[in-house]
């Protein structure tokens, strides 16, 4: 086993109610009143308090983290509550880092929050992470991802990061600066995003409530290690988490030798491509407004409403008419014939990232007469039909 040298300096001695607080830590050799004091020196940042920022804050707090700086801009959601338990029913509506450092002060009043409310972007990331010895990225999307990547490879600082969906998650640590000439980053295990829509988010795919538990306490563990001085982290380690199998299993990777050298921060948009592109969905008027659909469908020559998103979607709520054509059998090509014949083609989705990709196939495919409804069925409930339910 290689251990790293401990990230952050033993900070005062401990007061006789810390030592009571603590002392579950304080017995165990590897950690003891020494690696209490560096929990109690650390300034961890967090990346988003959602499913995964949840628990890595609750229990960060907990363990006696000295400052956590809580980064989103986001307010609770009522669907954030099935797996975001760092927030409740009455947080509906607060702005989340509001909401994480009221939680985080009953779990542990000796920790300092500092909230920053506000879009981490490539004009605020670096100096943002510089204030902090370690950044936790529970972000959920790739181009925040980079984002992060490329920001703590510019701070040097080290940090944890973890992604989750339906019932998988992975968890690893990247730090650039890794003494013993063991520095890497995310893009040595990730060069290159995935194509556009190809590995749907949470909100399309969902994820299981209690995956976020599990993966965001293992990226709270590797934090507390890195702070301390203490085990192997998963520097140079990527660990699959299985929840149907409930099996996990690491894997190693190393530096990419064609990885190029990080300068400056790029637009990550850009680097990750957008459903909007037009590489990817033509531009040639490509959606439809739910207002301008809801017209079309009482009028004399209403068009033919395909939903692209699962079964199980579709049995919770659907537009009226429409007729279920997941989008695999769009991209798989078993659908194009049925669409083909089907005169002027609406396609939807939760909120658009699928429909679109649909859309670019059947556009490459010859058919034309066919757009997709802006925002999904998402924005048809918000603008049309209030009354449908939303998950």
């Amino acid at each position: 086993m290689t251990l790293l040298p401990p990230l952050v300096e033993p900070g005062d001695e401990l007061t006789r109610a810390e030592i009571a607080r603590y002392s579950r830590h304080l017995i165990i050799p590897q950690l003891g009143p020494t690696g209490q004091r560096r929990l109690k020196n650390a300034r961890v940042l967090v990346t988003g308090a959602g499913g995964l920022g949840s628990p890595a804050l609750l229990y960060l707090a907990a363990a006696g983290v000295g400052t956590l700086g809580v980064v989103d801009f986001d307010v609770v959601d009522e669907s954030n509550l099935q797996r975001q338990v760092i927030h409740g029913v009455a947080d509906v509506g607060r702005a989340k880092t509001a909401s994480a450092a009221e939680s985080i002060a009953e779990i542990n009043p000796l920790v300092t929050v500092e909230q920053h409310e506000l879009q981490l972007t490539a004009e605020n990331a670096v100096e943002l992470f510089a204030r902090y010895d370690l950044v936790v990225d529970g972000t959920d999307n790739f181009a925040t991802r980079y984002l992060v990547n490329d920001a703590a490879v510019l701070a040097h600082k080290p940090y944890v990061w973890g992604s989750i969906f339906r019932f998988d998650g992975q968890v690893s640590v990247f730090w650039e600066d890794a003494p013993g000439g063991r520095g890497l980053n995310y893009r040595d295990l990730y060069p290159q995003a995935p194509p556009p829509g190809l590995v749907p988010s949470c909100a399309e795919g969902g994820v299981v409530g209690l995956l976020p538990a599990t993966i965001g306490s293992l990226m709270g563990t590797e934090a507390v290690k890195l702070i301390c001085g203490i085990g192997e982290p998963l520097l140079g380690r990527l660990l699959i988490y299985d929840a149907l199998a409930m099996a996990v299993r690491t894997v190693r990777f190393g530096r990419d030798p064609q990885r190029p050298e990080i300068t400056e921060l790029i637009d990550y948009d850009a680097f990750c491509g957008t459903l909007d592109d037009p590489a990817v969905v033509p531009d040639t008027a490509p959606t439809v407004t739910p207002a301008e659909l809801r017209a079309e469908l009482d009028g004399p020559n209403p068009p033919v409403v395909i939903d692209v998103r699962e079964p199980v979607e579709f049995e919770i709520v659907a537009l009226p008419g429409a007729r279920l054509v997941p989008v695999g059998d769009i991209l798989s090509g078993a659908a194009l014939g049925d669409i083909a014949r089907a005169g002027r083609v609406v396609l939807y989705c939760k909120t658009g990232i699928r429909s679109a990709e649909g859309l670019a196939a059947l556009r490459r495919a010859g058919i034309p007469d066919v757009v997709h409804l802006q925002g999904g069925i998402a924005a048809w409930v918000r603008h049309v039909d209030p009354s449908l339910p939303m998950y």
